[in-house]
């Protein structure tokens, strides 16, 4: 998939989102008329860049945890040894999907505490099923030709899976990573109902004193964030695919 977004309205878009966080109080003319007399307009419970940064931090840690996995797992039930553990791991990696991230959120507090590991927890969850499907696509798809080619070279399994199979299939894989990031991001606010800092702060405090100016400025931070990292990775995933000779 071609990055969508033109180059101009992509740099104003991070330019914007750059001055917001870095000098939010620039943008208070913009906000004023959706709050009421004497109630502030910009976000003033903590630093919007710093809830950002964190946000970012765990949708970060949470999709490169289930990029490792859920690439393993794919990689490990397109072997022939692994090829009967398909069905299980579909099941895996499903759970993400069957289980709302409240319900989620709610079943590992008791577990791992409050803060931000429960959000971890959540966000794997809801990362695994697109990046594993993706692989496996990928992994199940690749020309017949080219493998057979490096079969007949002597090359071992591992080899292939190395130097043919690993570096054809990333475009798709990264696919799949970019699903994953952007649902990561949307999720990622939730995880301030159990203490974990993140851009669902910013929301929360909005809801609680009816000040739409807030829900607006934490809205439009993890929309615009979607909007940069799904173009961004869409630009990787189409240069992976011309190096590979997929377009």
């Amino acid at each position: 998939m071609k990055a969508w977004l033109p180059t101009a309205l992509r740099a104003m878009l991070l330019l914007l989102l750059n001055a917001f966080l870095l000098f939010p109080e620039s943008f208070e003319p913009l906000f004023k008329s959706l709050v009421q007399p004497n109630a502030p307009a910009i976000y003033n419970q903590g630093s919007l860049l710093n809830l950002t940064l964190l946000h970012l931090k765990i949708v970060f840690f949470a999709t490169l945890i289930a990029a490792i996995i859920a690439v393993l797992l794919a990689i490990l039930v397109t072997r022939p040894f692994g090829s009967e553990f398909l069905p299980l791991s579909r099941s895996l990696v499903n759970i993400g999907q069957t289980f709302p991230p409240v319900a989620v959120l709610a079943l590992a507090v008791p577990a791992v505490g409050f803060g931000e590991k429960p959000t971890l927890i959540a966000l794997f969850l809801y990362g695994l099923l697109p990046i594993f499907e993706n692989t496996l696509t990928a992994l199940t798809n690749l020309p017949r030709s080219v493998v057979e080619a490096a079969r007949g070279s002597g090359m071992t399994g591992f080899q292939r899976l190395l130097q043919i199979e690993l570096p054809l299939s990333l475009p798709v894989i990264v696919g799949g990573i970019r699903l994953s990031v952007v649902i990561s991001l949307s999720t990622a606010t939730i995880g301030s109902t159990v203490a974990a800092k993140t851009l669902g702060e910013v929301i929360i405090a909005g809801l609680q004193s009816n000040n739409l100016a807030f829900i607006l400025q934490g809205g439009l931070i993890v929309g615009a964030l979607a909007v940069l990292i799904y173009d961004g990775l869409s630009a990787v995933e189409a240069v992976l695919a011309r190096r590979a000779g997929v377009r």
